[in-house]
């Protein structure tokens, strides 16, 4: 068999470098076609990528830690019972020996062109370990989640010695950062060091004056994740490059709460009233296709499914799973696929694929008691709609012309954000008045 180098894998559409959470195997294991070999992370998900060849690894291209471009190599594998020293060809290579069961001679270029020695860097940027680091195994793996994992690293704290307070029994930042200080607490006898005055020498300090570098109390510095720096790339570019305008409307929920309480004889679990939206939204967005495209390279893009992205609050991040062909679903199954959505986003388990080919994107803060607000629009699509509380609210009842009166009744406040380049008011008016129109009469949402 020839040796077979395995590249960093591009798991998402905008992804263009991901960082090693977690090895499964180690030099010299062997695998088989179908074996977790390595945790990575990307821009939008933590995903385990799994060997496609039976044989035995060679050589780990990059430590834990690392983050490598898409295409870089990340491991090499062998024959069955291969070894380095057998295959003088990856050496070789580059011009130089082979050091047998141990690959090239320390300090001498490997086939990727960089030293071997302990520390030095590796092809994908890394470092190479010594020889005899351990490589974290599959069974001592610990549910947490990729912030925690590096704050523990950078902290020293041992996440096998925490319990976690996530989904799930998941290590949280908070959970990692509740057992630094607790150890730092134990090292200074309970009191933090003072900090030094930047005062000169023999100066008066000002009664009640702070020195400048505690005036903020203690300060720590977090670094993003993979996804965090990509949320903040996408939003800064919209902001930048979307010319948007929003449209503001009270939606009357009066019918679609009555029909909730009627489905709960039927099952326990009815849809949500996000379930309500998501289906509505995909009918008028059906109805109103422009709504349902992008904006791109100075022309539109029309797009022939309707695929609508909830946003879901992960920890420290905001992911928008994807429910595909919302506007052929039932409500019912749009209320199954949001729950599986989100469970999968809170635990860590969602996968690229889940997160991609959203063409519309609702984001619902009503759960929190937010009356309304304006969401950042995903580039490249075209709006985004934003949902607020369900409350009792003062409404004009005219069902009697004659006799007008002020009433309360459930309503909903929604915000549709657009993006001018290719939609214009009466463009999101419509499409608006639609969702409106399908919620405000809900049966039609069950046909």
């Amino acid at each position: 068999m020839v040796p077979v180098e395995i590249v960093m894998p591009r798991l998402s559409d905008s992804m263009e470098e991901g960082t090693i959470l977690q090895w499964f195997v180690s030099e010299g294991d062997a695998v088989v076609a179908g074996e977790p070999l390595v945790e990575v992370e990307t821009d939008k998900a933590s995903v385990t990528y799994e060997s496609e060849h039976d044989g035995t690894v060679l050589k780990l291209g990059a430590q834990v830690g690392d983050s490598v471009a898409v295409g870089a190599v990340i491991v090499t594998v062998g024959a069955a019972g291969e070894t380095m020293g057998a295959v003088p060809a990856l050496a070789a290579a580059a011009g130089a020996p082979a050091a047998a069961g141990a690959g090239a001679a320390a300090g001498a270029p490997t086939a990727a062109g960089a030293p071997t020695a302990a520390g030095a860097p590796t092809a994908a940027g890394g470092t190479a370990a010594p020889a005899d680091a351990p490589t974290p195994r599959g069974d001592e793996r610990v549910k947490a989640s990729p912030l925690a994992r590096r704050i523990a690293a950078e902290l020293g704290v041992e996440l096998a010695t925490l319990a976690g307070s996530g989904p799930q029994g998941r290590v949280i930042r908070a959970d990692v950062e509740r057992a630094a200080r607790g150890a730092a607490s134990g090292r200074n006898g309970g009191s933090a060091p003072a900090g030094p005055s930047l005062a000169p020498a023999g100066a008066p300090v000002p009664s009640g004056a702070v020195p400048a570098e505690t005036a903020k109390g203690e300060t720590t510095r977090e670094s993003l994740s993979r996804l965090q720096q990509t949320i903040a790339r996408r939003m800064a570019e919209s902001r930048a490059t979307v010319p948007d305008f929003e449209l503001r409307v009270e939606i009357d929920m009066a019918r679609v709460v009555a029909l909730r309480e009627q489905m709960r004889v039927v099952t326990d679990r009815p849809p949500s009233y996000n379930d309500f939206i998501v289906k509505a939204a995909a009918l008028a967005l059906r109805a109103f296709p422009r709504v349902n495209g992008a904006y791109r390279d100075g022309g539109f893009e029309h797009y022939g499914r309707v695929n609508v992205g909830i946003a879901v609050a992960a920890d420290d991040a905001l992911v928008v799973p994807t429910i595909f062909d919302a506007d052929r679903r039932s409500l019912g199954e749009i209320g199954a696929a949001a729950r599986e959505l989100a469970a999968k986003v809170r635990d860590g388990s969602i996968t690229p694929a889940e997160l991609a080919g959203s063409t519309f994107s609702i984001s619902n803060l009503g759960m929190y008691g937010t009356d309304s607000f304006s969401a950042v629009i995903n580039p490249p699509q075209a709006a985004i709609l934003a949902v607020g509380s369900l409350k009792l609210r003062p409404v004009v009842d005219e069902s009697d012309p004659g006799a007008p009166a002020i009433v309360a009744r459930p309503t909903i406040h929604v915000t549709l954000a657009c993006d001018h380049r290719i939609l214009y008011g009466a463009d999101g008016a419509r499409f608006l008045a639609r969702v409106r129109e399908l919620l405000e009469a809900p049966v039609a949402l069950l046909l």
